[in-house]
C-alpha cells in the first residue's frame, strides 16, 4: 500500500509539474513578444506591457478564489479545471482582433492560470514532511523553469516568424489541452483526498488565519518586494538587449532564457543546497547575486555576456525564492490552499506593479534606471528576510 501510494504521489507531481510548464511557458513567452506586439498594432513597448500587466493582475487577485476552493474540493483537481481554462483562454488570445480584445483574454487566461502553480504548491506541503519539502517543491519546480525558458524561447522565435503572436498562443493552448486530459485520465481513478476540507469556503476566517501569524507578514512583505523589483524588470530585457545592441529579438530572449536554465542548476542541487547553506545564507547570498546580475547587464559591453549574466541571476532567483515558497507552504498548515494563494497573490500583484513601473520607466527614460534601482533593492530586501530568518530561530 505504500508503495502505491508514493507510486500514486509521484505521478501526481509529475503531472503537477507537467501542468507547471506549460504555466511558467504562459508566463514568460510575452516578454520577447512585446516587440512584435509594438510592431504589429502601433504602440509604444510600455502599452505592450499591458499584455504582462493584465494577466499578472487576474492572476494575482483570483488566488484569493482558488485558494479556498482548492482547501474546499481538493488541490489537485481544482488545477485539473485551471488547466483546462488556460487551454481556452490561450487559445482566445490567439484569435484576438485587435490589441484591446487581447489584453481581455490575457485577463481571462491569468484567471485561469492562477490555480496552477500555487496549488500544486500547496498539494505538496500536504503530501510532503517539511524535512524534504523544499527538495520536492524544487523538483516540482522543475517543470515551471523549463516551461519559463521554453516561452522565453518560444516567444523570440514566434516573434520573428510568419505565425507571430497568435501561433505562440495557439502552441501553448495545444500543450495546456493534453496536459489536461492526462491529468483527467489519471485523477478520474485516483483516490479522493484523506480529509475535505471546511464544509463552506470560509474564506475571511482563512484569511484571517494566515494574516494573524506575524511570520506571515514578513513572507508576505518580501515576495511582494521581490515581484516588484525582480519580475517587473525582468519582463522588459528582451527589449532591452534588442534596443542596445540591434541583435535580433529571438537572440536576445534565447540569452534571457538562460535565466530559467539557472532555476533548473539550483533544482538539481537543491537538496545539498539546502543541507550546506542554510535557508539565511540562500536568501542573502540568493539577493547578492540578483543585485550584481542587474549590474552586469547594465555595464556589459558585449551582448554574449547577457547569458551568463541571466544564468547567475536565476541560480540566485531560487535560493531567494524557494526559500520563501518553503515557508508560504507552512504560514498555515490548516488552511495551506489559501495561504500559498495569498504568497502568489503577493507576489503577482508586485509583478504588475513592477512591470508598469518598468515600463514607464522605459519609454520615458531609457533603461539606466530601470536596471539600477533593482541592482540595490534585491541585494537589501535578501538581507533584510534573512536577519529576520535570523530572529526567528
Amino acid at each position: 500500500m505504500a508503495t502505491a501510494s508514493a507510486a500514486g504521489s509521484g505521478r501526481t507531481i509529475a503531472l503537477l509539474a507537467m501542468a507547471g510548464f506549460f504555466s511558467g511557458a504562459g508566463m514568460r513567452i510575452c516578454d520577447a513578444l512585446l516587440p512584435r506586439l509594438v510592431s504589429d498594432f502601433g504602440i509604444t513597448a510600455g502599452v505592450a506591457g499591458r499584455v504582462v500587466i493584465s494577466f499578472s493582475v487576474a492572476y494575482g487577485l483570483m488566488q484569493l478564489v482558488f485558494g479556498p476552493l482548492g482547501d474546499r474540493f481538493g488541490k489537485a483537481r481544482m488545477v485539473l479545471i485551471a488547466v483546462m481554462g488556460c487551454a481556452v483562454g490561450a487559445g482566445l488570445c490567439g484569435a484576438a482582433t485587435d490589441f484591446d480584445v487581447l489584453v481581455v483574454m490575457r485577463v481571462l487566461w491569468g484567471m485561469a492560470a492562477a490555480g496552477v502553480i500555487p496549488l500544486s504548491m500547496a498539494w505538496i506541503g500536504d503530501a510532503v514532511a517539511y524535512d524534504q519539502r523544499q527538495a520536492t517543491l524544487a523538483r516540482m519546480l522543475t517543470g515551471t523553469i523549463s516551461g519559463m525558458m521554453a516561452g522565453q524561447l518560444a516567444g523570440g522565435l514566434f516573434a520573428e516568424s510568419a505565425a507571430g503572436w497568435r501561433g505562440a498562443f495557439f502552441m501553448i493552448s495545444a500543450g495546456y489541452a493534453v496536459v489536461g486530459v492526462a491529468m483527467l485520465l489519471w485523477l478520474r481513478d485516483a483516490p479522493a483526498a484523506a480529509s475535505a476540507g471546511p464544509t463552506r469556503i470560509a474564506f475571511v476566517s482563512q484569511l484571517r488565519s494566515v494574516l494573524r501569524m506575524p511570520w506571515s507578514r514578513y513572507v508576505l512583505i518580501a515576495v511582494g518586494l521581490e515581484g516588484i523589483f525582480l519580475l517587473g524588470p525582468l519582463a522588459y530585457l528582451p527589449s532591452y538587449l534588442h534596443l542596445r545592441f540591434g541583435i535580433a529579438i529571438s537572440t536576445a530572449a534565447a540569452l534571457i532564457a538562460l535565466y530559467a536554465v539557472g532555476g533548473l542548476l539550483y533544482a538539481i542541487l537543491a537538496r545539498h543546497i539546502v543541507h550546506r547553506f542554510g535557508e539565511r545564507r540562500m536568501v542573502l547570498w540568493g539577493g547578492v547575486m540578483i543585485g550584481a546580475g542587474f549590474i552586469g547587464w547594465l555595464v556589459s559591453p558585449l551582448y554574449m555576456l547577457a547569458g551568463p549574466i541571466a544564468l547567475l541571476v536565476g541560480f540566485g532567483t531560487y535560493l531567494f525564492h524557494n526559500t520563501l515558497q518553503t515557508h508560504a507552504t507552512q504560514m498555515a498548515p490548516e488552511a495551506r490552499g489559501t495561504a500559498v494563494s495569498v504568497f502568489a497573490f503577493c507576489l503577482f500583484v508586485g509583478q504588475a506593479i513592477g512591470v508598469s513601473i518598468a515600463g514607464y520607466s522605459f519609454d520615458q527614460w531609457g533603461y539606466v534606471a530601470m536596471l539600477v534601482v533593482p541592482a540595490v533593492a534585491l541585494p537589501a530586501i535578501g538581507w533584510w528576510f534573512a536577519r529576520a530568518l535570523g530572529k526567528r530561530k
